[in-house]
């Protein structure tokens, strides 16, 4: 049995325009500190507002832990970062529980949190940390807590994960697991720097001038607002549209285009529809639309499923570009006009 849609209502309207005033004024103050990537911030805003995860990759240097710190400044919430190095360990980011002596006599057992608890979490250079670590992040990532010698701990309802990575290809890097990629909303690629920009950038970063991030919303406005986000309505023939996108990622799938079938060796999961409508949904707020467009899917479509689709040998072989196999796809997948749709 499907939800009920949300009816929407002049105050639902009201705060979704509300939404977009200080969506951008959130994004023109990280500009004060980010120069370029205006596509890149509006994405992780994305993710940041929908409580979701999102991996940057990129080379050094290319401004990805500066673009973190300016959107927790700029959103008034705490953010704690974690250097992921080959020897750290799980404990490392999670906590343990510590024995103390008590002055009396005796022992007591404290918890000592760990850097995970927070609002944004900072995971920079999080694929220089080998399998296990990573795994620690798992149960976080995906539902808010964490487990520690058997008792669970509740994460704040703003936490989420802004991790960085380097390309696979450098060395001491390891390739993140499946599983942990898939809890990721996006994956984003953080682009060269244009002539432009980088001197910009340099004319920013080798004076004394030292812009300063003004704190727009809170961490309540915060969750208010990703209720009205939620609320927005996507139509039956667009969810159909998204669902059949997600079903071409599949190899065996009849709408599959001959690459998929040829190097691909599985799709995307559920969860890359649950990011792509959801993702959606804030990028029509972030508009002032009260209702999800074919645009909006399209904005969002390649950050939210490159990193869901998994190539087999020969794909990994010839070194094939997941972006490459959803532009094929969207070639192949067409919307169903709301009219003909049934």
């Amino acid at each position: 049995m499907r939800p009920r849609e949300v009816q929407h209502t002049e105050s639902n309207e009201e705060n979704i325009r509300k939404f977009q005033e200080d969506f951008n004024k959130v994004k023109a103050e990280i500009e004060k500190h980010v120069i370029g990537q205006k596509s890149v911030i509006e994405k992780v805003l994305y993710a940041v507002f929908l409580g979701k995860n999102v991996l940057l990759e990129g080379l050094p240097g290319l401004g990805k832990t500066t673009l973190a710190k300016a959107i927790s400044r700029s959103l008034d919430l705490e953010t704690k970062r974690i250097q992921f190095t080959p020897d750290l360990m799980p404990a490392d980011i999670t906590g343990t529980n510590i024995i103390e002596q008590k002055p009396g006599g005796g022992i007591s057992i404290e918890f000592n949190e760990g850097p995970i608890f927070t609002s944004i979490c900072l995971a920079d250079e999080i694929n220089r940390a080998t399998p296990k670590t990573q795994s620690a992040m798992l149960e976080a990532m995906q539902e808010k807590r964490v487990t520690i010698a058997g008792e669970t701990k509740r994460l704040s309802d703003t936490f989420c994960v802004i991790a960085t990575q380097n390309p696979i290809e450098l060395e001491g890097t390891y390739p993140l697991p499946e599983a942990q990629l898939d809890r990721f909303i996006f994956k984003i690629i953080i682009e060269e720097t244009s002539l432009e920009d980088l001197i910009a950038i340099c004319d920013l970063t080798t004076s004394d001038y030292k812009p300063k991030i003004v704190p727009i919303i809170n961490e309540q406005q915060l969750l208010d607002y990703r209720s009205n986000i939620l609320s927005i309505m996507v139509p039956e023939y667009l969810k159909n549209y998204a669902a059949r996108i997600v079903r071409a990622t599949h190899p065996n799938n009849e709408d599959a285009p001959p690459s998929v079938k040829k190097y691909v060796n599985f799709g995307s999961s559920p969860r890359g529809l649950q990011s792509l409508i959801m993702a959606a949904k804030v990028s029509a707020a972030s508009k002032g639309e009260i209702s999800v467009s074919d645009e909006n899917i399209k904005e969002v479509l390649f950050s939210s499923l490159r990193h869901r689709i998994i190539l087999n040998f020969e794909g990994e072989a010839k070194q094939i570009d997941s972006d490459d196999l959803i532009r094929d796809i969207l070639k192949t997948i067409i919307i169903i006009p709301e009219s003909e749709f049934k």
